[in-house]
């Protein structure tokens, strides 16, 4: 018996194998929509798996102004930031903030998505997210993929 066949090999930078793929976010759910791209930034739907590698895949989102959210959540859910001063927390509802910039509110799903340490910020950076139909990824040759295939 070859014992050499059983070896279990692990994927590392070099040999992670990344893609472009393109999602239209027109008429998904952000919470959906935003679990289906963090799996895909992560790259758990692959075989060769491995998580302490950014072998995922790198992800366009498109339309991000014409994603839906449920129940009340345009009118209540708040985004909060701080100045650094006393007295500097600003907030925005969801509606503020989709009017003024789309690509935020789908950008801070995903990254809520992804681990909190230095591997999550690394694969963050594979995100690119626009609020209409363009974006400057064409030399790439991303393929189109829909939300509903990936499990």
């Amino acid at each position: 018996m070859d014992t050499t066949s059983f070896k279990t090999t692990y994927v590392n930078k070099e040999t992670a194998t990344k893609e472009w793929v393109i999602i239209d976010a027109s008429d998904e759910i952000l919470g959906r929509l935003a679990s289906k791209a963090a799996k895909m930034l992560r790259g758990k739907y692959k075989p060769n798996f491995s998580p302490h590698v950014d072998c995922g895949d790198n992800v366009i989102i498109i339309n991000a102004d014409k994603i839906r959210v449920t129940g009340r959540k345009l009118s209540e859910k708040e985004y909060i930031r701080h100045s650094g001063y006393p007295g500097g927390q600003r907030s925005r509802n969801m509606q503020e903030t989709m009017d003024l910039k789309p690509e935020f509110i789908v950008e801070n799903a995903v990254r809520g998505m992804l681990p909190k340490n230095r591997l999550g910020r690394q694969m963050f950076r594979n995100l690119y997210v626009y609020a209409g139909k363009e974006h400057p990824h064409e030399g790439q040759k991303p393929k189109e993929i829909k939300l509903n295939t990936i499990k």
